[in-house]
């Protein structure tokens, strides 16, 4: 009876690894109530961050100019992500023109970076401000959340894929908090405060680029395709 039985693959460590994986990749995948919890969540961070950087008001047209390309950034990119789940089909010849006015639309809408507009609108009104260290340190976390939040929402993505980089994360806001602390040192002429200050930024660039730069590197060298008995 067990002689025909055809030969069965070997049980190896591999599997009960690959079974306790399986839960690992589904308690990251987003539910409806998260993706909604996203949207708004960049609506907001990108609204608040607007408001921040542009109190208190400077009234001169490039201030104006600036603040209106945010607003109109930040309120492009949620509408963005607030339709993205309308398909957008290729062969459109036989729909009406209202239909085509809106399909166009939606496309442009979706081409567009508005979000990288935004970020550079608001940054340009915190530098029309005197120099503030610690406003400008909160600011730069709202505006990395927003940024973050943004790509969890475009990848439908859960927050918690983000556990795995929750120490560079943390890295990056304590170079955050140690830059602004280093702006309030003062620097005005050249001496201890103005050589510390560059030590400081000097080391800060290095640091976050020995953080980035094994994460952005491929891992390993590309797999290359098995070798068959004819080659």
């Amino acid at each position: 009876m067990t002689a025909d039985q055809g030969p069965q693959a070997p049980v190896t460590a591999d599997a009960p690894a690959a079974a306790a994986g399986a839960p690992a990749t589904a308690s990251t995948a987003i539910t409806m109530r998260e993706a909604v919890a996203l949207r708004v969540a960049v609506a907001l961070l990108g609204a608040g961050s607007v408001v921040w950087a542009a109190a208190p008001l400077v009234h001169t047209a490039l201030a104006s100019w600036a603040l209106a390309l945010a607003i109109a950034g930040v309120a492009a990119g949620a509408l963005r992500l607030a339709v993205s789940w309308v398909p957008l089909p290729e062969d459109n010849y036989l729909l009406p023109a209202p239909a085509r006015a809106v399909l166009r639309f939606l496309r442009a809408l979706r081409v567009v970076p508005w979000e990288e507009g935004a970020l550079m609108a608001v940054v340009w009104l915190e530098v029309l401000h005197p120099s503030r260290p610690w406003h400008t340190a909160f600011l730069g976390a709202a505006l990395i959340a927003y940024l973050l939040a943004t790509h969890l929402a475009e990848s439908d993505a859960s927050p918690r894929a983000l556990r795995p980089q929750a120490w560079l994360l943390a890295a990056g806001a304590a170079l955050l908090a140690l830059g602004a602390g280093a702006g309030m040192l003062p620097a005005a002429a050249p001496g201890a405060g103005s050589a510390l200050l560059r030590l400081v930024a000097a080391g800060a660039l290095i640091v976050a680029a020995g953080l980035v730069l094994p994460h952005g590197a491929p891992s390993g060298p590309p797999e290359s395709a098995p070798r068959t008995p004819d080659s």
